[in-house]
């Protein structure tokens, strides 16, 4: 029986991670594509009509909507108030909506208008739940209770995206970690023992993203890369010689464990399948914190030296950074600050600690009576953590916002992005000739950017770079469109949660004037 799937990938609000403020240089619409709808996409029989749309992309309509039979969304808890609302307006027009991905897996018993949950993987669930529907008889729940064999997933339907809207491609070769850190999701939905694909069939997935003509940047989005290394080593060889034959057109980047450092001969291999970037969890550098939230891999040798070892092989080094651990110390903000600083990580994502659904710190904190409620999952833009922390409220939150303001400071940023040039060998850049789209970029840079209130700042760090290091000037530029992103999101974040905190201490004087809340004033973790 043929059927219409729309599948909808709900939209990402504009944080950090989203680059909203960069991707107009040049010309994109969104950074990165839905790939496990893609890929759901390609496990659905051949004879049904599957049509796509990412609202990250364009606006959904209601034909659209109404051509449907069935709706398949998946979302990332960020995404919760968009998928809502995708969800609220398909259910109005009557259609049947099945839902998955990480947010409906974790929180779908708080999730209503749903039909139909694929939670977890869906390599082995959705063709039973298909059977099932076409029979009548689907239940309101599938869920695997073993982690499936990814060798055997599909090639991602590329061919369903509007692929020229897309600043990055996605691919995935492994799923799971070895690692049991706290706070982390990743390991409930996917486990510690990390399942690859083979060479052969990552290699034909990048095949079909090179047949569609994308060039550019692409990311493994694997949450650690070299969780099984022993695979990753039989990878790169094939993957480097993929790349060198069609002469690198794509920049790889990839996130992976701080152990990294560990192994040279990885690092080199990685640069010579065109590796240029790696992502880290460093969280914090206070090695206490680390060993109370079972982050023990980042405590074999010193954070710095690590992130120095990796740098040095040719990868420029992005980073994530969490503040509101129980263990923080008073001087945390600044130790944060002076790490990122020295490191030379330009692309340094600081995040209030939350608590994510199905983790061990959610589980932690709801045995000691501590949560305060589901979290919105943008740890960098919500500023009220989910539940009680140790440091008081508004002490967090002011240094938190410091940080930020401080790292993202035109004059600290550009003081980073040359660290990272002098340490990262210029071997591992520029392998292939500029792009129409890097041009692009630069020309609308030159006009925002030399206009902005740090344009001298920003001359300045090219004309540096034109001086010292011309062959890195395309980097120079995409860092320099980095920092515009930065800001723009700093300033919005700083400038709303100081609306905010005016209208809580207005209601709060205008309560007190009329006596509707007794004195002394509420403590911070009644605030």
């Amino acid at each position: 029986m043929k059927k219409n799937i729309l599948m909808l990938y709900p939209e990402v609000p504009s944080t950090y991670w989203s680059f909203k403020s960069s991707l107009r240089f040049a010309g994109k619409k969104a950074q990165f594509p839905p790939l496990g709808l893609i890929t759901v996409a390609a496990m659905l029989p051949e004879k049904y009509d599957i049509r796509l749309v990412d609202l990250n992309v364009r606006k959904l309509t209601d034909a659209q909507i109404r051509w449907a039979d069935l709706i398949f969304v998946s979302a990332m808890i960020v995404q919760k108030q968009s998928f809502h609302e995708v969800v609220t307006r398909c259910k109005s027009l009557g259609k049947t909506v099945v839902a998955g991905g990480p947010y409906p897996t974790s929180s779908h018993a708080a999730i209503s208008g749903v039909d139909y949950f694929i939670s977890g993987e869906a390599e082995r669930v959705l063709p039973e739940f298909i059977r099932d529907y076409e029979n009548g008889s689907a239940r309101h729940i599938y869920r695997d209770t073993e982690r499936p064999d990814i060798t055997e997933t599909p090639v991602p339907r590329f061919d369903l995206l509007e692929i020229d809207k897309y600043f990055s491609m996605m691919l995935q070769f492994s799923r799971g970690c070895p690692f049991n850190c706290e706070f982390c999701d990743i390991i409930e939905l996917f486990g510690r023992k990390p399942r690859t694909k083979t060479p052969e069939q990552f290699i034909r997935e990048i095949q079909a993203v090179y047949d569609t003509g994308f060039r550019g940047s692409l990311f493994v989005v694997d949450d650690n890369f070299i969780g099984n290394k022993a695979e990753v080593r039989k990878l790169l060889p094939y993957l480097a010689a993929w790349q060198k034959e069609r002469g690198y057109p794509y920049s790889l980047f990839t996130e992976a464990s701080v152990n990294l450092a560990d192994d040279p001969e990885l690092m080199d291999a990685m640069i010579d399948a065109g590796f240029d970037m790696v992502f880290l969890g460093i969280e914090t550098p206070v090695e206490e914190t680390l060993h109370k939230t079972q982050k023990a891999q980042n405590t074999r040798k010193k954070l710095l030296e690590s992130v120095r070892a990796i740098q040095n092989k040719g990868l420029e080094v992005s980073a994530g950074f969490i503040v509101g651990f129980d263990t923080d110390p008073e001087n945390i903000f600044d130790l944060q600050i002076k790490f990122i600083q020295e490191s030379g990580i330009i692309m340094a994502m600081v995040g209030i600690m939350i608590a994510l659904p199905n983790t061990q710190l959610y589980r932690r904190l709801e045995r000691e009576g501590r949560l305060l409620g589901e979290t919105s999952g943008n740890n960098t833009h919500d500023l009220d953590a989910n539940f009680i922390t140790v440091m008081d409220k508004r002490t967090l939150q002011e240094g938190y916002k410091r940080v930020l303001k401080t790292i993202y400071n035109p004059k600290n940023y550009f003081e980073r992005c040359k660290v990272m040039m002098q340490e990262v060998p210029r071997r591992s850049r520029s392998k292939r000739p500029l792009r129409w789209q890097e041009i692009r970029a630069f020309l609308s840079s030159l006009v925002v950017q030399t206009f902005s209130s740090y344009g001298l700042q920003y001359l300045r760090f090219l004309m540096y770079t034109l001086r010292t290091a011309p062959a890195l000037f395309p980097e120079a530029v995409r860092m320099a469109i980095m920092l515009h992103h930065f800001r723009s999101i700093t300033g919005k974040l700083v400038k709303d949660h100081g609306k905010t905190l005016r209208r809580a201490l207005r209601s709060a004087r205008r309560a007190l004037e009329t006596n509707r809340i007794p004195q002394p004033a509420l403590s911070h973790h009644e605030e």
